[in-house]
């Protein structure tokens, strides 16, 4: 993932709300949400190069998603997949706190991560950048984009403010969603506008790269956003839909399923 905005404890239908947007090099495979052949309880979209995941969740409640952290590209390969922090975590049954203090030592291992992680109680974050740590995330409105967790990034601020106000509005009272309910959340996902030049970060990258990379949505042939997803998990189940766009940014399959 590269744009996460989440809402934790902050609605009483969806004590856990997330929209998300997935940057990825479009020849890249993968495959689209669905249910883990080794771990059926865990959906979620799959990595087809190095097994892992950016976004998964279970039924119970439990969930996961990864960013990178931006910056110039290291001389060699790390030796562990980023993916395989959320594979993991979606596969084990232990608390958010336990489960990334283990993931420590290891830690460094992988490329510079923003990680989110849920055990459907306690929600943390978790980054090695530039050393390796993991806190709570308190109630509110928080985001996850390729810096630091809440930093205040064009598209993180734009992805939370459409979050928060779909929760305030009737659409986030609706019990039983359906696709016409959080398509203005998708309709958002889409916007491509890129961020004025005073507000963007400098992660190193160059100016031009910057601002190719500052829409919500990143429209290119090479690598650009491959889908958008949103997650709804309440009382009695997570609500997981999905919409995959082919390198033109057109949308070619939505998927809606509930989690129980």
């Amino acid at each position: 993932m590269c744009l996460v905005a989440i809402a934790w404890r902050v609605h009483p239908r969806w004590p856990l709300a997330l929209i998300a947007n997935r940057d990825e090099a479009h020849a890249r495979p993968s495959a689209p949400a669905g249910f883990d052949l080794d771990a059926p309880a865990v959906y979620g979209g799959r990595d087809l190069v190095q097994g892992g995941s950016w976004l998964q969740a279970s039924g119970a409640g439990r969930l996961a998603a990864v960013t990178n952290i931006r910056g110039p590209a290291p001389a060699t390969a790390p030796p562990d997949s980023r993916g395989w922090l959320v594979r993991d975590f979606m596969r084990g049954s232990g608390d958010a706190a336990g489960d990334l203090e283990a993931l420590s030592p290891r830690a460094a291992r992988c490329g510079p991560f923003n990680l989110l992680a849920c055990d459907g109680s306690a929600l943390y974050a978790a980054s090695n950048h530039p050393h390796y740590a993991a806190v709570p995330v308190g109630a509110g409105l928080h985001a996850m984009s390729n810096g630091a967790f809440d930093a205040p990034w064009p598209k993180a601020v734009f992805a939370t403010r459409v979050l928060g106000a779909w929760l305030d509005s009737p659409l986030g009272g609706i019990a039983e969603p359906e696709m016409a309910t959080i398509e203005p959340l998708f309709t958002a996902l889409r916007d491509t506008t890129p961020a004025p030049d005073a507000l963007l970060p400098d992660t190193g990258v160059g100016i031009d790269l910057e601002r190719r990379l500052s829409p919500p949505f990143v429209l290119d042939q090479v690598y650009g956003t491959r889908c958008s997803s949103v997650v709804l998990a309440g009382a009695d189940g997570v609500l997981f839909a999905e919409r995959r766009y082919d390198a033109d940014g057109e949308p070619v399959a939505t998927t809606l399923a509930w989690l129980r």
